[in-house]
């Protein structure tokens, strides 16, 4: 199954979330399609902002993505964002050099020009308006979309979790909002977050 996942790598939600599908996508046999949702563009924050700096970071990434994802395809961008998502998060650094995430990730340095390149924010703007269509402007990051077994796509927010999921836990999550996400006329579960995102491995 081809399942799309919108990302912003400022979002540690979203790592965490990236996580557990990586973890179960070979024993769902997922084929996983990063694309970008800026929380920049999303949030429409200014300099004023706290998140600015980082989110104008990631952007500059998500850019860098997308120049990849022009010459090389779809297949090397789980890899880049693992790189991503392991110096932002797990090491809290949002100042290496994009050429540098480039060369950890094993693909050209060359790609780094699209940091400050705003052309590709054109390539970002569809992916998002993409992603938000299926469902609503009232969400961030993460989205999922994939096909259910009539063909259709279908896409959610979410899931928001606060670890690295279990390998049971993962695929009995994934099975159960898989299935839901199919469901029509069904719209929302939430309950409030209570605790921060907590990036240790699996127990």
């Amino acid at each position: 199954m081809k399942l799309e996942f919108w990302i912003d790598p400022a979002c540690p939600w979203c790592w965490l979330t990236s996580r557990w599908i990586e973890d179960i996508a070979p024993e769902r046999d997922l084929d996983v399609v990063w694309r970008p949702i800026s929380l920049k563009f999303k949030n429409d924050l200014d300099s004023s902002s706290p998140y600015f700096e980082a989110v104008s970071y990631t952007h500059g990434l998500l850019r860098v993505m997308e120049a990849v994802r022009s010459v090389e395809g779809d297949a090397p961008l789980g890899r880049l964002y693992t790189v991503f998502g392991q110096r932002i998060h797990h090491e809290g650094d949002l100042t290496t050099a994009p050429a540098d995430l480039l060369s950890e990730a094993g693909l050209d340095s060359s790609y780094a020009h699209a940091f400050e390149d705003e052309s590709w924010d054109v390539a970002i703007r569809e992916s998002m308006a993409d992603g938000l269509g299926l469902t609503g402007e009232d969400v961030g990051t993460p989205i999922l979309a994939f096909k259910d077994q009539a063909g259709k796509r279908v896409g959610f927010f979410g899931p928001v979790i606060s670890r690295r999921l279990a390998l049971d836990e993962g695929l009995r999550l994934w099975d159960g909002i898989s299935l839901a996400a199919t469901v029509e006329g069904f719209w929302e579960l939430k309950r409030t977050r209570t605790v921060e995102p907590d990036f240790s491995p699996a127990s």
